[in-house]
């Protein structure tokens, strides 16, 4: 089978051959296609056509796949070398010679796809494992990271997400600065060995999602303002300079780029849906919205033959995106991250409670249990974050699997300032129990690489601006984001911080895999695997129908929370998260999971719930 989705814009395959070059470039008024075939030593010039609306286009009969190309801009900016400035396509498939590097033709039909008639899982199946493909694994490739998907969906994976892929600048990043969005990071791989870790993942059936920056560009290798200012909008400033325009003049056709690059992950590399980075972050007053339109294009595009997820990170914790038809389908976005939940657990679980943390500080264990009741923690309270003003939107009536909850993310990991995985940060039998209390519910869980097995390794913030004077800026940023906190205050707290460009503080991010043999490690995969199990046969088949908060409790250190499953059964929780046992009242219904619960005789109501403990039960119409 052959994937191609077809775009008004970047190098194009023509059917009687050659190759078809696009350009949006209204602030240009001369443009010339540079041209390096295959096994040439010499870049050969060709005038582009203007075909009007600020487009350019050239046809090179002699063109084919594997060819390099550049765009000259001759009458630049101000600043331009005299003989003009030369920039890579902004639809580049591919571009190997990084961002201000030539691109390259690629031939989206050369894949064979071998599980071309896999048609997706529904998303209440989902168990999701957020990766990033250069720390994954110590080769840090498409192809190594493709080889460990079966210990994967061996474990109870169900959805892999990787880290965004938009070529970026240098060898090494979190894929949040990409920009080059078509073009999957050279440093990983070809796009080829990428649609070969999709097409192996289907085999294995595992879903594949892709977490998309939609609401910036990075700072380095973004050429757009040479040639396209209207690309942006400089009366709206954002942490990366003006932001995107999907709402003035001339945004039809900065949408229109946007939607394709949807489409074209889904369609033409096979992915399973999109996570959208910080929708809040977006600023569009049109109808429908770019996120409106991106979620609509997905469903009635590729989600008319098979299934297709849009997950949104939306600080805002808006309901309306999450809502439902009649059906149950959605009308927007399929789920959202639930920070809500992860800050609760964090609180909970580590006492912490400076910045955002704060809105968590009182009564965390019952801020958790009303997470894991209804999903967000916040929809419309006052937020002491936001100075007492309301946060989030009414969330009840939604099914709880509209929600992506988590203990860890790369945000909530590599944004502290050493990198700590709540395994090191807390007592390793709390953080277990609210890892039970998390798979174990009708939410999507989701897991960070390594969480399987309680990784201690830290994952940082790094990249690979080098010595210059932007990635002098960026250590800088980075320890002033931490100066406000105790633990770094001062010259010495300062200097504790790694440096982002350094390559050993990419090189410590890397997992290690080994260990998994060292017996804590061992035991917490073991664990893993046990809930994956009791989620996969007890409680997912009850999700078919939706699922619904029916009561929560917190008291004492004890949690409980029951949840309605489909319109038969009632999913019952009980966790103690006290420094003391606890008798407790046992739980109506059949056992899923116990762990730190002595297992009392059939006719026996009480049990004792030590330190830590978890019970989990399914009561059907016709139980008791």
């Amino acid at each position: 089978m052959k994937r191609d989705h077809r775009m008004p814009f970047g190098a194009q395959l023509q059917e009687g051959g050659g190759v078809r070059f696009r350009l949006w470039a209204p602030a240009a008024s001369t443009l010339v296609l540079e041209h390096l075939p295959v096994a040439a030593t010499a870049w050969r010039a060709a005038a582009m056509e203007s075909v009007g609306d600020g487009w350019f286009e050239a046809v090179l009969p002699e063109a084919q796949a594997a060819d390099d190309y550049r765009f000259r801009l001759l009458d630049g900016p101000a600043d331009a070398p005299a003989d003009g400035l030369v920039v890579p396509d902004p639809a580049s498939r591919a571009n190997p010679h990084d961002v201000h590097g030539a691109s390259r033709v690629v031939d989206p039909c050369a894949y064979d796809w071998q599980h071309g008639e896999w048609t997706g899982r529904p998303w209440h199946e989902a168990v999701v494992y957020e990766l990033h493909v250069g720390t994954f694994t110590a080769e840090g490739s498409f192809n190594a990271a493709r080889a460990r998907l079966a210990e994967l969906a061996a474990l109870g994976i169900t959805a892999i997400e990787l880290m965004p892929l938009a070529e970026f600048s240098g060898q090494r990043g979190w894929g949040y600065d990409g920009v080059l969005p078509f073009a999957p990071e050279s440093s990983y791989g070809t796009p080829d060995e990428l649609k070969h870790l999709v097409d192996t993942a289907h085999g294995l059936g595992l879903m594949v999602l892709l977490d998309v920056v939609y609401n910036h560009f990075g700072p380095d290798g973004n050429y757009l303002h040479a040639y396209c200012p209207a690309f942006f909008d400089a009366s709206r400033q954002t942490a990366w300079g003006p932001a995107i325009n999907f709402d003035g003049p001339h945004s039809q056709t900065v949408r229109e780029f946007f939607i394709h690059n949807a489409l074209y992950w889904v369609e033409e590399f096979g992915f399973d849906g999109l996570r959208l980075d910080a929708v809040h972050a977006i600023a569009d007053s049109s109808t429908p919205c770019i996120v409106q339109a991106l979620c609509t294009a997905l469903h009635q595009g590729p989600g008319q033959s098979r299934q297709v997820h849009v997950v949104l990170e939306n600080e805002n914790n808006q309901a309306h995106r999450l809502a439902r038809d009649a059906h149950g389908r959605p009308l927007q976005a399929t789920a959202q991250w639930n920070d809500d939940l992860h800050h609760a657990a964090h609180v909970l679980l580590t006492g912490e409670t400076e910045g955002y943390y704060q809105d968590f500080a009182a009564d965390p264990l019952k801020r958790l249990a009303l997470a894991l009741g209804r999903g967000f923690v916040y929809a419309g309270e006052p937020s002491a974050c936001r100075n007492g003003q309301p946060r989030g939107e009414p969330c009840d009536g939604l099914p709880l699997e509209a929600f992506v909850s988590h203990l860890q993310t790369h945000d909530q990991v590599g944004n502290r300032a050493l990198g700590e995985r709540i395994d090191m940060l807390a007592d390793p039998l709390m953080v277990q129990a609210a890892r039970a209390c998390l798979l174990l519910s009708p939410h999507v869980p989701m897991l960070f690489m390594g969480e399987e097995f309680a990784a201690h390794t830290p994952f940082l913030y790094f990249c690979d601006y080098g010595d210059t004077d932007l990635g002098q800026a960026v250590a800088r940023g980075r320890r002033a984001e931490f100066a406000g906190f105790a633990a770094f205050a001062g010259q010495d707290g300062q200097a504790a911080i790694p440096d982002p460009n350094a390559e050993g503080t990419f090189m410590a991010s890397k997992l290690a895999w080994e260990e998994r043999e060292v017996p804590a490690h061992a035991a917490a995969l073991r664990r893993t695997r046990a809930l994956l199990a009791a989620r996969r046969a007890h409680i997912v088949p009850r999700m078919a129908h939706g699922s619904a908060l029916w009561h929560h409790a917190a008291h004492e250190g004890l949690l409980r929370v029951t949840w309605q499953l489909g319109s038969h059964s009632l999913l019952h929780l009980l966790a103690n998260f006290g420094q003391a046992g606890r008798e407790v009242v046992r739980l109506p219904g059949r056992l899923v999971y116990a762990e730190g619960a002595n297992l009392p005789a059939p006719d026996e109501q009480r049990l004792l719930m030590l330190p830590g403990g978890v019970w989990a039960a399914v009561q059907d119409d016709r139980d008791d």
